[in-house]
């Protein structure tokens, strides 16, 4: 199976129930188009006036020179009906989930099939370097511009410092072709649509600075696309996503003006428009980093100020996706916020047994983008920014902040994994170490990256009277459920390149190495020999061997966790009082639940068979991903829940035995079922 694929304010009112509603006609506007809240919304489309909009509005796809945007007329779907709302985030706008989804007009509103009125449609243009080579004009292929609404009276002041501008940007994604589609048809499918929706709240209130999605919209509209890329297309659903931010300006925003790459011989359409480059730093630095605007009276250090600023919001993302084994998957410049927003959900994936090389893009062969490597990337893409922002920004003074980078994520992921393994009373220069030890064991191990680090509140302070031995064989005990099998790690551990391949480029690799380097790389074979150098390990253990190996180093890891714990303790005249305050901390950054895959397939099986009900369920246990939540730990189907959405389908369909509602079910904090292995997002 397959599928392609800040923290922003708090509000309740989600309703489960979703009503399938038809597109009203022109002729059906009158009273109850009269009471559409989404025709009260206040627009203030600022980026539009300030920066230079595109004069033609020819259709198309063009290369657009001298202009950062280009109106658009969003393509109507055919019966648009909700899927899902996040109540939480259509509160930033003003909107109740419940008014929106009783409005018969809202549907059409939230798909970009109705313009509502102040909305003017645009599509953003950007460059990118896309695996590390830049890929000329690239922008909104499927993403419109809607506006930008002001937000509500009252809204929360924590919310505006996070969002200075006081108005919040919103998109539609997928509902149709711009300038900018390249060979695309600007369109969405359930699949992506869902994805994106999910994480984008789960990542929301995971604490991880992101972009919003309020709704997720589907029709009767169909395209094709070819799912496994295997020759045999099928028709899916048109759908959309309502997306949210403060801005969706990005890296890439300022690579329009690049000159000929050197490698690629492309260039920013543009290039020699030196003075929308200023206009465009002056825009955001003014609209979204107010503070720096106002302390730098020098335009050369306010840039430098802003430029460190982005660089240390970058360096706190990567370290808190590291921190909750989240991989974006595509971190191409065009896919970096310019604000420090997790943007763009694609092919992204949270890791389920850790593994440093996790890579969630089935396309990304050589590992580019993988778990491990996303810090260095995400560096690499703020030298492609300064190298965007010159002259405005002086490359010496650019290269003394990239330099700052690497201080600032590690000073960041150090804070959250304290916080992670309970170390909240002292630093201790081992700390690091002990941090190391924990994911070597974990990886040694098959251990469940989320499950592992959520047990590791129950392991307690060492306490007078204890009995060390059996405290430790507890502890261990309990981590011991969280790690693989024999048989998965073998499959885990199976070489992903033909072993033919292999041996003819470790031959080449000594007899050509010119010729080598031009078709593969080290690292990449490297970890394919590590691989194989497991398998063979494992392949010549018994199940019992296994068990006793990993019983051994879980061991060995408690007994030095202890002895940290102990440290915690010094001083304390309230040991009691310190351990509660510890298991706190830790359940209220350890998630519970995170958007698997798996969980992500079961929802979208289920709403590709007209049911939504599980999308809606999946919502809700996101919305809480620290708590136990009694009667929403399994699917919907387990406990007859979605039979008023099962009633709606659109189409009767044969059973399916491979379908999720034919599977054994697990709950949402469980580690994955088997047939998750089999999920390939690319």
């Amino acid at each position: 199976m397959a599928y392609l694929g800040p923290r922003l304010g708090h509000s309740r009112g989600f309703s489960p129930l979703v009503s399938a509603v038809r597109l009203f006609g022109m002729d059906g506007m009158g009273s109850a188009a009269s009471r559409s809240p989404l025709e009260r919304l206040d627009f203030d489309n600022v980026v539009l006036k300030k920066l230079p909009v595109d004069p033609s509005e020819e259709p198309g796809v063009r290369q657009v020179r001298g202009a950062c945007f280009s109106r658009v007329k969003p393509q109507p779907l055919t019966n648009p009906r909700f899927v899902a709302v996040s109540g939480d985030a259509l509160a930033l706008l003003g909107l109740r989930a419940e008014q929106v989804q009783s409005d018969p007009l809202a549907p059409g509103y939230l798909s970009g099939s109705r313009v509502m009125p102040g909305s003017e449609p645009a599509a953003h243009c950007y460059c990118g370097h896309q695996f590390g080579q830049f890929a000329g004009q690239l922008g909104d292929g499927a993403a419109c511009y809607l506006g930008e609404v002001r937000a509500p009276p009252g809204q929360d002041p924590e919310m505006l410092r996070e969002n200075p501008s006081g108005r919040w940007e919103i998109q539609v994604k997928g509902a149709g072709l711009t300038p900018y589609s390249r060979q695309a048809d600007g369109r969405k499918v359930l699949r992506s649509s869902i994805r994106e929706f999910l994480c984008s709240e789960a990542m929301f209130f995971l604490g991880v600075p992101t972009t919003r999605a309020g709704s997720v919209v589907t029709s009767d509209s169909r395209v094709v696309r070819d799912v496994f890329y295997s020759g045999h297309p099928r028709h899916e659903k048109c759908s959309v996503v309502l997306r949210i931010a403060p801005t969706f300006l990005r890296f890439g925003s300022f690579e329009i003006f690049k000159p000929a790459d050197e490698f690629t011989g492309r260039q920013g359409p543009s290039y020699g428009h030196e003075e929308i480059r200023g206009q465009m730093l002056d825009y955001v630095i003014e609209t979204f980093y107010p503070e720096i605007q106002q302390n730098h009276g020098d335009r050369v250090e306010r840039n430098v100020a802003f430029f460190r600023e982005v660089m240390r919001r970058t360096a706190r993302l990567v370290a808190q996706w590291q921190c909750v084994g989240f991989c974006h998957g595509v971190l191409n410049t065009d896919n970096m916020s310019i604000l420090g927003l997790t943007l763009d959900y694609g092919p992204f994936g949270f890791m389920d047994r850790f593994d440093p090389n996790f890579i969630c893009n089935a396309s990304d062969n050589s590992g580019r983008y993988s778990y491990q490597a996303q810090p260095a990337v995400c560096r690499w893409n703020l030298v492609k920014l300064a190298e965007a922002l010159a002259p405005e920004l002086p490359p010496d003074r650019a290269g003394a902040v990239v330099d700052e980078y690497l201080d600032a994520f590690n000073s960041f992921y150090l804070e959250n994994m304290r916080k992670k393994l309970g170390l909240l009373k002292r630093e201790e220069p081992e700390d690091g170490t002990l941090i190391t030890e924990l994911l070597q064991t974990m990886h040694d191990t098959g251990a469940d990256f989320t499950n592992t680090f959520r047990c590791l509140s129950r392991i307690p302070c060492p306490a007078e009277g204890d009995a060390e031995e059996e405290v430790v064989r507890a502890a261990t005990d309990l981590l011991l459920e969280q790690c693989s099998s024999l048989e998965e790690l073998k499959e885990a551990n199976k070489p992903t390149m033909d072993p033919r391949e292999l041996a003819m480029l470790l031959s080449m690799a000594q007899s050509n190495p010119a010729l080598f380097q031009m078709i593969s790389d080290r690292s990449t074979v490297a970890r394919q020999l590590e691989r194989l150098g497991r398998l063979k390990e494992l392949t010549e253990s018994s199940r019992e061997q296994l068990r006793s190996k990993q019983a051994e180093e879980w061991t060995r890891w408690v007994g030095r966790y202890r002895k940290r714990l102990a440290l915690e303790l010094e001083g304390q005249s309230d040991e009691r009082a310190a351990e509660a305050e510890r298991a706190r901390v830790m359940d209220g950054t350890n998630p519970r639940v995170v958007l698997r895959n798996y969980i992500a397939q079961n929802a979208i099986e289920a709403a590709e068979k007209g049911d939504f009900s599980e999308v809606q369920r999946v919502l809700q246990v996101l919305e809480k991903p620290f708590s136990s939540q009694p009667g929403l730990e399994l699917p919907a189907w387990v406990h007859g829940g979605g039979a008023a959405a099962r009633a709606e389908r659109e189409e009767e369909e044969e059973p399916d035995e491979s379908s999720s509602t034919s599977r054994d079910p697990v709950p949402y904090d469980s580690k994955p079922p088997s047939w998750a292995r089999d999920i390939c997002v690319t």
